[in-house]
């Protein structure tokens, strides 16, 4: 039914990054993977998440909330700890090399985030942020590399989509990547006007 479907839709964007809501015959699973859980609901309390100026929905908002199933608002990642991203990251490239990197995504962006859609302001106060650090810090200098998975890791550790693509150029031949979500990409997909090629593209989860 639609209504069970705004219901769940409404559930699913208040419920933490770690948790996972599924519809079932008698109402709806919650699974709270970080603490190895499980919240069952009723059909009844399930609807009650399509109201979203109830008060039976406030109240059962903040039961979850006390379980440690639901945050009040996405937390934003501040700008020096966008710079620490940026700067760790292009040395563990340095260190393991890119592609290594590129398996570990799994461990730092979970396949059990949530995937609801960012918002391109979102996106946009991000990017600013990551090319900002990048294009002032000798360390990184405009590591297209570095920028692309951090990028992709902060997103999806909030729970947002985002895909990572690594892509290639023939004439000349150069390798770029970058992470796009809500439309946006961080860096330019393509950089001083010249286009690239995915090759790869990695999605939720590092997959």
């Amino acid at each position: 039914m639609a209504e069970d479907t705004d219901a769940l839709a409404a559930m699913t964007r208040i419920l933490s990054p770690h948790c996972r809501v599924t519809e079932m015959s008698g109402g709806a699973l919650i699974a709270d993977w970080r603490r190895t859980r499980f919240l069952g609901m009723t059909a009844t309390d399930l609807r009650k998440f399509a109201d979203e100026g109830s008060e039976e929905r406030a109240e059962l908002v903040t039961g979850l909330l006390r379980a440690g199933c639901a945050t009040t608002r996405r937390k934003e990642h501040s700008d020096a700890e966008v710079g620490l991203w940026l700067r760790g990251v292009h040395l563990l490239i340095r260190t393991l090399g890119f592609g290594r990197v590129l398996r570990l995504l799994s461990l730092a962006a979970p396949d059990y985030a949530r995937t609801d859609l960012p918002t391109a302001e979102d996106v946009a106060q991000l990017k600013r942020a990551v090319q900002s650090h990048s294009r002032r810090s000798w360390f990184v200098n405009d590591d297209c590399k570095a920028e692309a998975v951090t990028a992709f890791v902060l997103l999806r550790r909030r729970g947002l989509k985002a895909v990572l693509h690594v892509g290639v150029r023939e004439h000349p031949f150069a390798l770029h990547a970058w992470t796009s979500s809500a439309g946006l990409c961080i860096p330019d997909a393509d950089p001083r006007g010249h286009a690239f090629t995915p090759v790869l593209s990695i999605g939720c989860g590092g997959q």
